[in-house]
């Protein structure tokens, strides 16, 4: 059992996570070294949870997530660490049965849908293709399939968008199609890569609310990777904010939100627009996210951190219990409960960034 798992209490009764990553390291070989993309991650999902990851670019967000179905471009490679899901260790499987489970039991959207989708292929034959992949039924019927899936991600008349290609689609509606095509094998996980980035912000919340409404109805866990504090708040039960490389926070939105007990996410917070102070200047994070393949020594966001001490740059920062649910790999965490309480930090979901360039 992880000790990130926060069990649900509905009913009484405790659900067993769904995803349970422990110690995951995935580097990338440079000339100037190994890069450390992701380092010692651990974190649990719950059944029917939406858990979103945090961060600014570089931090690790994406590189978490290909890791855990074997999507990490070469010559990258996971190095440590485990990820069981189901009773069976994800990291531990060969490509054959890793293929089978990818698609049918763990599905992924993509940032961008003009390169998820294969732009001389019809959109009928790359839904219908997934879902002959992974069920016993003729083309006829997944045909069929492929018209509800078009018609349930909100895509009108889907009997003849069926028949186009993805470049006759916008931006929003192909990205419709990449979810249709996600969801096709009903996944029990579904991992959701900034799916609304490379949207018009008219857009982004119509997707938001069908990933929604979507995991709902199917009883879907995500993991939702964004950039985008709103987001943040208005759709993930819990959230892992991470900074170069790491896990600093994991705590319920609600509460890391309402109280920051890591300095990286008191700062992200602080860079937020207000509405009720509108006339407040912002107050970004000084300097820049370390370079992984010689990060600092001690707690890696101490360069940058207005309460660093000498403790901070002595030896590695675990997570640690701070409250029930809470964790934060910070020895200030006291100091910035009382920082983020003062500075009344909540974030209303309003689409606030974290400014990543991704």
């Amino acid at each position: 059992m992880s000790a990130f798992y926060v069990p649900k209490t509905a009913n009484g009764a405790s659900d067993e996570p769904l995803l349970v990553v422990s110690g995951l390291t995935t580097r990338f070989p440079t000339e100037r070294g190994p890069l450390t993309a992701v380092d010692d991650v651990s974190f649990a999902v719950n059944p029917g949870e939406i858990f979103g990851l945090v961060g600014e670019s570089g931090s690790g967000k994406t590189a978490t997530i290909r890791s855990l179905i074997g999507l990490v471009p070469r010559p990258g490679k996971v190095v440590a660490g485990s990820a069981h899901y189901r009773g069976q260790d994800l990291l531990r499987l060969d490509e054959r049965r890793l293929r089978a489970i990818r698609g049918r039991e763990i599905a992924m959207i993509f940032q961008d849908p003009a390169t998820a989708l294969n732009p001389v292929i019809r959109v009928e034959t790359q839904i219908t293709e997934m879902i002959l992949a992974h069920g016993a039924v003729t083309r006829s019927t997944a045909r069929q399939q492929a018209i509800g899936l078009l018609r349930a991600v909100g895509i009108p008349a889907p009997e003849q968008r069926l028949r186009d290609y993805p470049h006759q689609f916008s931006g929003g509606m192909a990205q419709r199609v990449v979810i249709a095509i996600a969801i096709a094998a009903n996944p029990h996980l579904l991992l959701a890569d900034e799916p609304t980035t490379a949207l018009d912000v008219t857009i982004q919340d119509q997707i938001l609310s069908l990933l929604v409404q979507l995991q709902r109805d199917r009883g879907m866990s995500m993991i939702l990777v964004t950039h985008n504090l709103g987001v943040v708040a208005e759709t993930c039960d819990r959230v892992g904010v991470m900074y170069a490389g790491q896990l600093v926070e994991v705590a319920p939105t609600a509460e890391i939100l309402r109280q920051p007990r890591h300095p990286y996410t008191l700062g992200l917070l602080s860079c937020v627009p207000r509405v009720e102070r509108r006339n407040d200047e912002l107050r970004p994070i000084p300097g820049t996210i370390p370079d992984l393949v010689h990060p600092p020594a001690g707690c890696r966001f101490h360069p940058r951190c207005s309460f660093a001490t000498n403790e901070c740059r002595q030896g590695a920062m675990p997570l640690l219990p701070v409250g029930h649910g809470h964790w934060s790999a910070c020895i200030h965490h006291t100091r910035l409960a009382s920082a983020g309480s003062a500075n009344n930090l909540m974030v209303a979901a309003t689409g606030a960034t974290t400014s990543d360039k991704d």
